[in-house]
């Protein structure tokens, strides 16, 4: 995964070659990995990923691993190759450890937020595209945890399958008949629809926009038989009082579809 993501990223950037770098003698040099904000690291494998796919040579003395937490200012690594390999990658290699960064950096602040709580932070699928799983990747390393992967490995069953099949009742019954073996997860959205799902039964319950006292109200009548899931209107000042309801988890777009990039900087040193 993380070749084939390099590989599109260079091939973007690069295309018929550096003119630029072409420029400069092609000599072993050094660079500074530089961190100029508190952060999460994370993105490691695709920061050197791009650097090694020009310079397989190229050596890395990493100061810190991802998952860190690392403050303003911090020298993350020393990176060892040739000149042009490392004004090549430079971009995109930044590119991905700032954007991955920034994800569990996000990750992180929510974490923190529900701390001695019950409850765990989800991602969700608003990834994006393209970089699905390096956000997933992200998102763990800031202290979250993963939602489905994609459309093939859980069934969740929303308002729209709901219409279509009929009732919960009637999706349910398709999906463990089609794929038994697949986790089974059910968005509703009032106390009733919730009564419905508690009774065909599932391997969570998403609560889509519940009020506060609708999400106590259905943690009491869960009673802790199956797992509550909360989504929509989340935010970092919502969502401790979210958690003191007793839900298990709590899913959040915001993690990988507003990301702001982490500030960090790569350059040429002389030894």
């Amino acid at each position: 995964m993380v070749a084939r993501d390099v590989e599109r990223a260079l091939a973007e950037d690069i295309g018929t070659g550096d003119v630029t770098a072409g420029l400069v003698a092609d000599v072993a040099a050094r660079a500074r990995l530089l961190c100029k904000e508190s952060a999460v690291l994370a993105g490691r494998p695709w920061f050197e990923g791009c650097i090694r796919a020009l310079d397989p040579e190229a050596r890395f003395e990493w100061r810190q691993e991802d998952g860190d937490r690392i403050e303003a200012g911090t020298v993350v690594a020393l990176v060892h190759g040739r000149t042009r390999a490392l004004l090549s990658a430079e971009r995109s290699a930044l590119n991905f450890l700032q954007t991955l960064s920034g994800t569990a950096t996000a990750a992180a602040r929510y974490v923190d937020a529900v701390a001695g709580t019950r409850a765990r932070i989800l991602d969700t699928r608003k990834t994006l595209p393209g970089l699905r799983l390096a956000q997933k990747y992200a998102v763990r390393a800031g202290g979250g945890h993963n939602h489905r992967i994609g459309l093939f490995d859980a069934f969740m069953l929303k308002e729209n399958h709901v219409h279509a099949a009929g009732s919960i009742a009637a999706a349910a019954g398709a999906a463990r008949a089609h794929a038994p073996g697949l986790p089974l997860i059910v968005e509703v959205e009032t106390l009733d629809e919730l009564d419905e799902a508690l009774a065909v039964g599932c391997e969570r319950i998403l609560l889509d926009d519940f009020a506060l006292a609708d999400m106590r109200e259905a943690v009491r009548r869960a009673a802790g038989r199956i797992p509550l899931e909360v989504s929509g209107s989340v935010s970092l000042e919502t969502v401790r009082a979210i958690a003191e309801t007793g839900v298990d988890f709590i899913s959040v777009g915001a993690l990988t579809k507003h990301v702001r990039a982490v500030d960090l900087s790569l350059k040429l040193v002389r030894d």
